[in-house]
């Protein structure tokens, strides 16, 4: 298995978020990434948001 990873970058976004966010597991990137979605840009934790957050995951590392 390799890793995962959900970038920022790549949505546009008032903030200008730079973070991007990698784990081992599908379900560890998600729970991660819901909470920084929710906390840093006021997303709202629901099943469709989750399933937007899910198909954004990309397999490898972040481009630097």
């Amino acid at each position: 298995m390799g890793r995962k990873y959900v970038d920022c970058r790549e949505f546009p976004s008032e903030t200008k978020c730079t973070v991007a966010i990698s784990a081992d597991s599908e379900k560890e990137l998600l729970e991660v990434a819901v909470q920084h979605a929710v906390s840093v840009h006021g997303h709202q934790d629901t099943p469709e948001f989750r399933g937007m957050l899910k198909q954004a995951i990309q397999d490898g590392a972040p481009p630097a």
